[in-house]
């Protein structure tokens, strides 16, 4: 068993590091995916020293669901780095939330947005979708 299983965080997912820009407090890493997207991630300079990471280096990008949003078609004018298609292959509806699963090519997300969100995007099992992650709602943790 990994420390990844024992997590409460739904979104872990398995990419390698194509590099890492650092600033005086913060550092941006870029992670491609093993589906093949892009993600990037804005950590502690700390944080990525600690973790070692370099180009090469592979991670898990670990998101929570609540910080995953949901765009019914491609959106410009946000910054919002990371922008994943996909298509909702789960779908529940509760009294005030809603759970939405998404497939991306090689991985699955979790989302979870209100049921006003929910109804007013028009979202079904079979609709494609924009997952929006900020970047610095990416954690990264060693593979």
């Amino acid at each position: 068993m990994t420390l990844m299983t024992l997590l409460s965080i739904r979104n872990q997912l398995p990419g390698t590091v194509t590099a890492v820009q650092t600033g005086e407090v913060m550092a941006t890493v870029r992670i491609r995916l093993d589906g093949g997207q892009d993600l990037m991630a804005a950590i502690t300079l700390e944080a990525a020293h600690q973790l070692g990471l370099t180009a090469g280096t592979a991670v898990q990008a670990l998101v929570k669901s609540t910080e995953v949003s949901l765009a019914a078609g491609q959106v410009a004018g946000l910054s919002i780095r990371n922008r994943l298609p996909g298509t909702i292959t789960g779908l529940t509806i509760g009294d005030i939330m809603a759970s939405v699963k998404i497939i991306l090519e090689g991985a699955e997300l979790t989302s979870v947005i209100t049921k006003e969100a929910a109804t007013d995007l028009g979202l079904f099992v079979g609709s494609d979708v924009v997952a929006l992650i900020k970047a610095t709602e990416v954690s990264v943790a060693t593979a």
